[in-house]
């Protein structure tokens, strides 16, 4: 009988630090915190700034970013490849008008997010 509280006490020690003690792997879906234009914003041109801010680190040169311009055409952005390790960054020159900036990233954790930045430019 003392055996086996012994055991049983080994087995749920053993379980306790699995659960509370062993360090997670770290899993870092790149999500949007922030962006320049905000989302549903409104930015004055002709000249513009796009930052946007993820909550993990991100690989620059698999990560794009594809604007949307009012005539429905589409334009790949180049990405500034010295810009902080969590944000992707570049400019514009864009006319009055509704555009979408559909971004991918590929996050460390080797997941590919992506998502849309709808935003207004308004008059130069």
């Amino acid at each position: 009988m003392t055996r086996s509280i012994s055991t049983g006490r080994k087995v749920l020690g053993a379980a306790l630090f699995l659960a509370l003690g062993a360090p997670l792997p770290a899993f870092a879906h790149a999500i949007l915190m922030a962006s320049t234009p905000a989302v549903n914003g409104t930015a004055e041109g002709p000249d513009v700034s796009f930052d946007l801010r993820f909550n993990s680190r991100i690989d620059h040169k698999r990560s794009r970013l594809t604007l949307t311009l009012p005539d429905r055409s589409q334009q790949v952005l180049p990405i500034a490849e010295d810009g902080p390790e969590d944000q992707l960054t570049t400019k514009a020159a864009l006319k009055p008008g509704a555009y979408t900036l559909r971004w991918q990233v590929l996050a460390i954790d080797g997941h590919i997010t992506r998502g849309d930045v709808p935003f207004t430019v308004g008059g130069n």
